[in-house]
């Protein structure tokens, strides 16, 4: 029987291929030791959200871990417009990649002549369901601790996620949606691929960086939104027991925009329902995120 659905385009170096024909090489430095950086970016009704700020991001990853991107940024901004036109998406997620590139099967990265860019655009479904908004998601505290700043720290949106799969993996063996990771002084941190908020007596509170969290986009977003709400947000470390004892705590991400927490540890978080605060910030989110003047427009125009 033909299959009748259209296959997506994979951006590969420049070029298209069908989603059944896009490879990479087996001795990509990418595959082999996650050796390269990415970016999870959305686009909402024709409009790419804080592209611009996704791509510096991008460029920060890569110069730390001494990685030349091939393009410029302008033409990184490019090939993900034409992917997502070349595609007809107006609303979808995007994964934006760039490998070490092919070489041996040596560490040496200097046996990579050239970097690897690819580009994965496709329609979203909820992170965690549709009703997570709703209903908020159960998660619990990992054994797995973060890597240090100083090591293969989180501040580097780099390919090497093992540390959040195996965490994500004892999510899914107690039957909980999500995981928090706390780094290895034993403050919070943040979720397997989210950042983390707590709220107590109406001030949000969030994680530094410098606790070896990723530097969120969507997290400034909120941070920002949440001043001009006029909440109170504050940068520190954040305790286990500060998160039980929370009256609302939520997650945010580019795939997860907020996700509100109802449970840790089997702990109920406030009266186990999504937070007045929270709904207030996703009501406004949910604006912002449909404003062309956040992000940068599909059509070119």
């Amino acid at each position: 029987m033909v299959n009748l659905e259209k296959e997506p385009f994979i951006y590969i170096d420049g070029k298209f291929y069908p989603k059944s024909e896009a490879k990479v090489s087996v001795y990509d430095h990418g595959l082999l030791y996650g050796d390269g950086v990415f970016e999870g970016i959305r686009a909402y009704n024709g409009v790419v959200f804080k592209l611009k700020e996704h791509i510096d991001r991008l460029y920060r990853s890569a110069h730390t871990i001494m990685l030349q991107i091939p393009l410029t940024k302008s033409q990184i901004t490019q090939a993900v417009l034409e992917t997502l036109r070349k595609n007809s998406l107006k609303d979808a997620y995007i994964r934006l990649v760039v490998t070490r590139g092919v070489g041996d099967l040596g560490l040496d990265p200097r046996k990579c002549s050239k970097p690897t860019t690819i580009i994965i655009a496709q329609p979203l479904q909820a992170l965690h369901g549709e009703d997570a908004k709703d209903r908020g998601v159960t998660t619990i505290i990992s054994w797995v601790k973060r890597d240090p700043v100083d090591a293969t720290t989180h501040e580097i949106k780099s390919l090497n996620y093992l540390n959040s799969v195996l965490a994500k993996i004892e999510a899914n063996t107690t039957g909980t949606d999500e995981a928090i990771c706390l780094n290895k002084e034993g403050f919070v941190c943040e979720g397997v691929a989210e950042n983390l908020f707590i709220v107590k007596d109406g001030i949000i509170v969030t994680p530094p960086v410098s606790a070896g969290a990723l530097d969120g986009i969507t997290r400034r977003v909120i941070m920002s939104l949440a001043e001009k709400l006029g909440y109170k947000v504050v940068e520190r470390n954040v305790t286990p027991n500060e998160l039980f004892n929370a009256d609302e705590v939520f997650f945010t991400g580019t795939a997860a925009e907020i996700a509100p927490v109802k449970e840790i540890n089997q702990r109920v978080i406030g009266d186990g329902k999504p937070g007045s605060i929270t709904k207030h910030l996703m009501r406004e989110f949910n604006k912002i995120t449909r404003d062309p003047k956040e992000g940068t427009l599909i059509s070119g125009s």
